[in-house]
This record gives C-alpha cells, sequence and structure tokens, in this order.
C-alpha cells in the first residue's frame, strides 16, 4: 500500500522549490521501487520550514523540513516515508509543532492539510456545513448570527461585519428592486501581509462558501472577486475551484436544490494599491480608472453599478462558514473586548520563524514576535516593528506589551490593520522609513485629493531637507503640520493614514532625523508631535 506523502503547493513553497522537490521525490520514489502517493497541500504557513514534507503515520504526520533538492538522496536514504526517521530534517509531529500546537486556528483550520482544489476533501474537514445551515434560515436569521458572532471587517477598517450586511438587507435599490452584489476585496497589497492569498491558494472553496452565505443573507444573486493581479496561482485555484463548485450545484441558479441563486466570477486587477480602498475597488470594478469615490453614499446603498453592495475583504468572508457551522457563540467567546473571533497575523521582515499565526485577540504583540517569531533572524536587537501594512505606526520597545487588539492599539495610535507584523533589527534607518512612507503614498495616490496627492509630495522633500540638515526644527514643525493636513483632510485612508508612520517615527525615533539640531530643542518638538 502506497504510502502519503504530502508536499506544500502555495507560492512561498514554490518559490523555495517545492516543484522540484516533488518532482525528484516521485522520480526517485519510482526509482527505488517505494510506493507513494504524492498529495499536494497547501501550507501550514510555518516559512522557515518550508517546502515542509508530512508523511502520513498512523501517530499523525510526521514532517521533515526545509527540504531542498540536494536533501532528497539523503532521505530516502533514511527511509523517511516510516515516519520515524533521526534525519536532520525531522521535526517530528507537524501537530506538535510549538508554533503551530498554541495557534487557534479557525479559519486557517484545513491550510496544509488538504488538498486545496479537493471538493471532498472541504468537505470531509466540515467545509459546506455552513451554507447547509444557512439555507435552513431567512436571510435576517443569517445577519443575526453574523451580528452575534462580533466579526468585524478583517481589512483594516475594523467595521462590524453583520451591521454592513444588514445595511445592505434594508437597501432599496431604485433601478432594480432585487440586483445587490457582493464584492470581495482581494487585492491584498499592504507589505508583509499573505493570509488573503493563503485563503485563495489553499482553501478557495472556504471563500466561494462565505460569498455564496453572504449572497443568501443580503439577497445578493451576483459576487465578484477582486484579485490582485499579482496572484497568478490564486486565479487560477480560485477558477478551478468555483467551476468545481457549479458543477456540483454549489453555485448557480438552484444551490443546493433550495431554489436560491447565486453565480461568482473572478475579475483581476490592474496593479494599483489604491484599489484596495472599496470604493477604488467599485471603479475599477466597473472597468473605469480607480479614483476613491466621495462618501456618502455608501457602497452599502450606492455601490457596484450603482447597486447596493456588500464590499468585504477576504479573511471577512472567509470566516463566516465557520459561523454559520458552529454557531456565533463559538467564534464570539475567542478574542477580548469587542475584537472577538480570531485574526491570522502574519509575521515578516527580519523574523527568524516567518508564517501564519491565527490567534484569538488578547496576546501582546511582544508574545507574537517573540514567542512565535522567534526574534530576529541575523540575531540583532530588534529595534521597531510597523504593524498593519506601510500605512501602519512604527512601535518602539515601549509599546511592544500592547494587546492584539483593535481598541488597544488604537489608544497608542497604531493600527491592526490586516495583521501583517513587519520587524526591523537595529540597523534600521527610521528616517528613511519615514521617507519611504510619504514616497509610497506618491506613487499610490489615485490623485484625487489635494492633501493626498501634493502632501505626500512635499512631504518626501520636507523629510529630505530634515535629514540634510536643511533648517531642521523649522522643517520637523512644518512636517507636522503637513501630517496634521492630511490626516484630517484627506478623501479616503490613503492620505488619512500616510502620516502614521511618519509620526511615529519621528516621536520614537527622533534621532534617526535629527542629527543636525540640538537636544532641547529636539526634545520639545518631538514631544509636540
Amino acid at each position: 500500500m502506497a504510502t502519503r506523502i504530502y508536499i506544500p503547493s502555495d507560492t512561498t513553497a514554490k518559490a523555495l522549490g517545492a516543484d522540484r522537490v516533488a518532482r525528484l521525490i516521485a522520480a526517485t520514489a519510482q526509482g527505488q521501487g517505494v510506493e507513494l502517493e504524492i498529495v499536494r497541500n497547501g501550507t501550514r504557513a510555518l516559512y522557515w520550514l518550508d517546502p515542509l514534507i508530512e508523511v502520513d503515520t498512523p501517530e499523525g504526520r510526521f514532517g521533515y523540513g526545509p527540504v531542498t533538492v540536494k536533501d532528497v538522496d539523503s532521505l530516502f536514504a533514511a527511509e523517511f516515508w516510516k515516519g520515524e526517521s533521526a534525519h536532520p530534517l525531522a521535526v517530528g509531529l507537524v501537530e506538535e509543532i510549538p508554533y503551530l500546537k498554541r495557534q487557534q486556528r479557525l479559519t486557517f483550520s484545513r491550510a496544509g492539510i488538504t488538498d486545496p482544489l479537493s471538493l471532498a476533501d472541504y468537505e470531509a474537514y466540515d467545509g459546506y456545513k455552513g451554507l447547509r445551515n444557512a439555507l435552513k434560515l431567512d436571510a435576517q436569521g443569517i445577519v443575526d448570527t453574523v451580528k452575534e458572532s462580533g466579526l468585524r471587517g478583517r481589512g483594516g477598517a475594523a467595521f462590524p461585519t453583520g451591521i454592513k450586511w444588514q445595511t445592505v438587507l434594508d437597501a432599496n435599490s431604485p433601478q432594480q428592486q432585487k440586483q445587490k452584489y457582493i464584492v470581495c476585496n482581494a487585492d491584498e497589497g499592504d507589505s508583509g501581509t499573505f493570509a488573503d492569498r493563503l485563503v485563495m491558494e489553499c482553501d478557495p472553496f472556504m471563500l466561494i462558501e462565505g460569498m455564496t452565505i453572504a449572497g443568501l443573507a443580503v439577497g445578493a444573486t451576483q459576487g465578484y472577486i477582486y484579485l490582485r493581479s499579482e496572484y497568478p496561482l490564486a486565479d487560477k485555484n480560485l477558477n478551478a475551484a468555483i467551476e468545481t463548485a457549479y458543477a456540483n450545484n454549489l453555485l448557480g441558479e438552484d444551490i443546493l436544490g433550495s431554489g436560491r441563486h447565486f453565480d461568482l466570477e473572478v475579475r483581476v486587477g490592474a496593479g494599483a494599491y489604491i484599489c484596495g480602498e472599496e470604493t477604488s475597488l467599485l471603479e475599477s470594478l466597473e472597468g473605469k480608472r480607480g479614483l476613491v469615490r466621495a462618501k456618502p453614499p455608501l457602497p452599502a446603498i450606492v455601490g457596484l453599478f450603482g447597486q447596493p453592495t456588500v464590499v468585504n475583504n477576504v479573511l471577512s468572508l472567509a470566516a463566516v462558514p465557520f459561523i454559520l457551522d458552529k454557531g456565533a457563540r463559538a467564534y464570539a467567546d475567542c478574542g477580548m473586548g469587542r475584537s472577538r473571533g480570531t485574526l491570522p497575523f502574519q509575521v515578516a521582515g527580519n523574523v527568524k520563524q516567518g508564517g501564519l499565526v491565527e490567534l484569538a485577540f488578547g496576546p501582546t504583540l511582544r508574545e507574537l514576535m517573540f514567542d512565535f517569531g522567534g526574534g530576529t533572524r541575523n540575531e540583532r536587537p530588534l529595534r521597531a516593528v510597523q504593524v498593519g501594512g506601510p500605512l501602519g505606526a512604527y512601535l518602539p520597545e515601549s509599546q511592544w506589551d500592547t494587546p492584539l487588539d483593535y481598541e488597544e492599539f488604537a489608544k497608542v495610535g497604531a493600527v491592526l490593520g490586516h495583521g501583517g507584523v513587519v520587524m526591523f533589527d537595529d540597523s534600521v534607518d527610521m528616517g528613511e522609513q519615514a521617507r519611504f512612507s510619504m514616497e509610497f503614498c506618491v506613487a499610490e495616490s489615485c490623485g484625487k485629493c489635494t492633501p493626498c496627492r501634493i502632501g505626500s509630495t512635499r512631504g518626501v522633500e520636507v523629510i529630505d531637507r530634515i535629514r540634510a540638515g536643511e533648517n531642521v526644527d523649522a522643517n520637523l514643525e512644518l512636517l507636522s503640520d503637513l501630517c496634521e493636513t492630511m490626516l484630517d483632510g484627506s478623501l479616503c485612508a490613503m492620505g488619512g493614514m500616510t502620516p502614521f508612520p511618519v509620526q511615529s517615527a519621528v516621536k520614537h525615533f527622533g534621532e534617526d532625523f535629527v542629527k543636525h539640531s540640538t537636544s532641547e530643542h529636539l526634545n520639545s518638538v518631538l514631544e509636540e508631535a
């Protein structure tokens, strides 16, 4: 009987050589007469161990990693398929690895376990139970369940998902009373983030199920996944899974014989960061240039093609099947305060053990970076960490004990955002990082509003003058005023949040800006900032 082994197939594992390893293992097994069944699973997202080869054993899956093509001969010499080898790459039972065992994987419970494109695998691990439960409820019942769960938008804004759905459910469309839309924002562009990609590459049926439930909840019959153009594997897997869902009556005009209707398509974006903002995304989806719309009206009332539209992030929609399967209370029991459920944190940058860590809200940032991340990869002291993407604040060590909670982060002038965590050692130049934040806004602004378009350009110039030692004190004050104007006057979060990393860098790492200024005046400027 063939021994089943699992080799990850997501983009990161492929970049690390997983495809070459899989081909070589298959060829070597055939040449040596070893019976192996190779399954290309998703990934556990323990990236410092990828490619992580897992062997099915009676005790569970036994792992080896990170495996390269150079290791394949020695693995066969050690008869790795028996799952008991003392090979140097052996990591033991995968489920017992502390990094994985200490997590609370609700959304990512199947990631790395199943074949992403196997509907049978998906259903064997509770897939489509949520949809079947949803079909037993009326629209209001589904919305009430999501409300009770406490689920908030995982794309960054953290707006209550159930409230957004209720608004769309109650909305009347003047042109077409029954036409509403579900739009998934899969334009994951924040630095250090990859959780959306992992959902789409490793568990695409979960997103499809979540969007279908959302359609039932608000009376929408058409859904679109607006996908980042840099994710070709996600595009391939989503379309394959959608085709399978249609073939098995899980999408279309008569879902599971219920008479309910929901269609779904993938639309690939054009590489603009600003299209991660929901109204700019809708403009792009309509075939227009991605410019931010003024609000009100909200997309929930006047959205795609002028119709009521739910716009949710991948992780928000991916959490819905669990909620409808296990119940609102099972989800709400995780977390703290108003931050309920879990958030998949993505630990990147200069980190020893990078990967995805799904946790219930509550542990501290320090625990995430050291207990899971293991500190810096080069073992230099950690100096700063940016949470929430390129528009998130830079946090100094004095703030690393902040609990991972939306409100607690807001208290220190930071954001959790999409859960991206990028770590920097003590060699980082925080003046350069602040300049990068402004320069990023210059490149990615849609240009519709003056504070963002012009403010970011002037901001780069001011930071350059400060770093060059030109009239440092006056320029620091000018930078502070400029940041306040962008924060208060920008049309969307692109310009409104660009000041966050700049202000935090000046406040907590001011020495990197003002090496030419007197320390006494510097202190007063930093206190005002």
